[in-house]
This record gives C-alpha cells, sequence and structure tokens, in this order.
C-alpha cells in the first residue's frame, strides 16, 4: 500500500524537487550522483521505471488518477506519495499534472560513446538540437523506426527534461543515447568514423543527394546527422560527413521541421 502523504506546508524540501529546483539545480554537477529529474505521466513514470531508475517521491493528483497510475504505485510502500486537490497542486507545481502523477527520480550514470554504439548499425546525432519538443520528438522516431541509439552534442537540451521524456512518450528510456564530451572535436564525426560509421548530414546544399540514394541503406553502420532548429547543421560538420543529404520536397517548400525530418531519415535509411 502506497505511503499518501497530504500536502499541508508547501515550504517542505521534499517538494524543491517538483516547485523550487532549476533544471541546473536538478542536474547537480557539482554531485552528479545527486542528480535528479521528474518524470510526467504514468506510461512515462512505468517506462523509466522499466529501465532500472530509482524513485524518489511521487506527487499526485489522487481524485483524478488513472487506474494505470494506480498501477505504477502498487509497489511502492516505501517511498512517499504527496497529495492534494489539483487547484493546489497546479499553484504548486506552475502547470496541470498529466494524468495526474509526477515522480522524482535518480539519475544514473551516462553511458560512453562507445558502450551506447558498441554493436549499432544505425544511430541519430544530434547537434545543437535545444527545443526539448524537438528531442522528445526525434527519441520516439528514433525507438519506431529503427535507430539503435542516439548521440547529442552538449548543447543539446535534456533528454531527461520533463518534457522531452513526455513528448517521446517515455522512448527516452528504451533507446540507448549518450551526450557527446564537450571537447569532442567536429561534432562527433571522427570519433564516429573510428569505430566504422559513415555519416549522412541532413542538409541542403548544391552538391545534397537524395534519401533515396541506394548507397545510404547499403552503408553497413551509418550515423544519421541532424542539426539544430533553424540553422541546420554547422558548415564545418556537414563538411565533415561522408554524405549530404536532402528529402525531396514538393509545392516549393524547402525544409521541414527538424523532428518531422528525422521520422523520415529514420523510415528511410534505418534498420526497418
Amino acid at each position: 500500500m502506497p505511503r499518501y502523504i497530504e500536502l499541508t506546508d508547501f515550504s517542505a524540501p521534499e517538494l524543491d524537487v517538483y516547485a523550487r529546483m532549476t533544471q541546473v539545480q536538478l542536474l547537480n554537477r557539482f554531485e552528479p550522483e545527486k542528480a535528479l529529474f521528474v518524470a510526467e505521466s504514468p506510461l512515462v513514470i512505468q517506462r523509466a521505471l522499466d529501465a532500472g531508475y530509482e524513485p524518489v517521491s511521487f506527487l499526485v493528483d489522487l481524485p483524478n488518477l488513472a487506474k494505470k497510475a494506480l498501477e505504477v504505485l502498487a509497489p511502492f510502500d516505501d517511498i512517499p506519495v504527496f497529495v492534494a486537490e489539483t487547484e493546489i497542486l497546479t499553484q504548486l507545481t506552475g502547470f496541470h499534472l498529466t494524468r495526474g502523477m509526477l515522480c522524482a527520480m535518480r539519475r544514473k550514470p551516462l553511458p560512453t560513446v562507445e558502450q551506447v554504439c558498441g554493436g549499432a548499425r544505425r544511430i541519430a546525432l544530434l547537434e545543437n538540437v535545444m527545443n526539448p519538443t524537438n528531442v522528445g520528438a526525434i527519441f520516439r522516431s528514433a525507438a519506431a523506426l529503427g535507430m539503435d541509439a542516439v548521440l547529442l552534442t552538449s548543447g543539446c537540451s535534456d533528454p531527461l527534461y520533463r518534457r522531452s521524456a513526455r513528448v517521446s512518450m517515455g522512448t527516452v528510456f528504451q533507446v540507448p543515447w549518450t551526450f557527446l564530451p564537450k571537447d569532442c572535436p567536429d561534432s562527433g564525426i571522427g570519433l564516429l568514423r573510428s569505430m566504422g560509421f559513415r555519416s549522412a548530414a541532413m542538409a541542403l546544399t548544391d552538391n545534397s543527394i537524395s534519401i533515396k540514394d541506394p548507397r545510404l541503406a547499403a552503408e553497413e553502420k551509418l550515423a544519421i546527422v541532424l542539426g539544430t532548429e533553424g540553422d541546420g547543421l554547422a558548415v564545418s560538420t556537414i563538411a565533415d560527413c561522408d554524405y549530404t543529404v536532402r528529402i525531396p520536397m514538393a509545392h516549393g517548400v524547402d525544409s521541414l521541421n527538424v523532428a518531422a525530418a528525422s521520422a523520415v531519415a529514420f523510415w528511410q535509411m534505418g534498420n526497418l
């Protein structure tokens, strides 16, 4: 039976993670063993639990809990479950709880690039994709469309941001991923080449080849490289890649949002 604790003191330090801590504070770079993130919705929380993440506490809108949320809570009789009415929780957190549930969880140490890419045939490399919604959507496409792993440059939004994880439908806990080292040159293209990967930059240039080019599907190991919203990939990154690839467009449209482009690229060049 979960240990429900009704909220009476909003200044309680146990609620800081939900109401007052910034993302920088949650990351706690000075003491990474204490770093946290907040997962939202029963589906996302369950996928995090299945991936081995440790819950610290739950915050729930008890009157509006779905059956699935109660199933998530059932195994935990030693984890505090803070409860309050919907209006109070919205004031406390600043947003309406999706399906009535949040969970503060401990982060795990990030794997190395070698660990993430070992045995992989198709990976996505994100360069400075800063919008958490786009990162989450890219992960969902990566999971659905055959990507073995995702690598991110240090300028990318954190996949464990609440919005990223929620938009991904929890697939950030299913697809192996890690950040490239901050001092990694050429957005990691050289490192991937040393591991046997060829690279395909998604970019609009005069020498771009069609995404349908049979050479792409024939590559044994391929990294699909996607750039930041608006500006796209850095010129130097495009130059470092083995291919520059474009998606054919109609009606005078020149490009797609990076999340939409990722879905097309993963479908055409992924493992499916």
